[in-house]
């Protein structure tokens, strides 16, 4: 019994401590779809030879297989990725 007791005890004492609660998340200071390319998300799939026939108002990098590219982050520049085979995989702000 007494064995019991001693079990219970700290889950006794765990009910009554009050927690505090969680700050708020930090807000990102850009929007996710600064660049636009939520709205471009119908481009994936693909061929890379359509974008020859699209008018774009930012700033946009196509990237294909082991180009290098600049690390820095701008968020709105629009990336377009290509593969191998000339297909768009990937679309998004950076």
């Amino acid at each position: 019994m007494l064995r019991r007791i001693l079990l219970l005890a700290p889950l006794a004492l765990a009910a009554c401590v009050e927690t505090a609660p969680l700050p708020p998340a930090p807000v990102d200071p850009m929007p996710v779809n600064a660049c636009g390319a939520l709205d471009l998300q119908f481009l994936v799939g693909e061929p890379a030879s359509v974008l020859e026939t699209m008018r774009f108002s930012q700033q946009v990098r196509v990237i294909r297989p082991g180009q290098a590219v600049t690390m820095d982050y701008s968020p709105a520049r629009l990336n377009i990725e290509v593969n191998g085979a000339e297909r768009i995989t990937r679309v998004s702000c950076g």
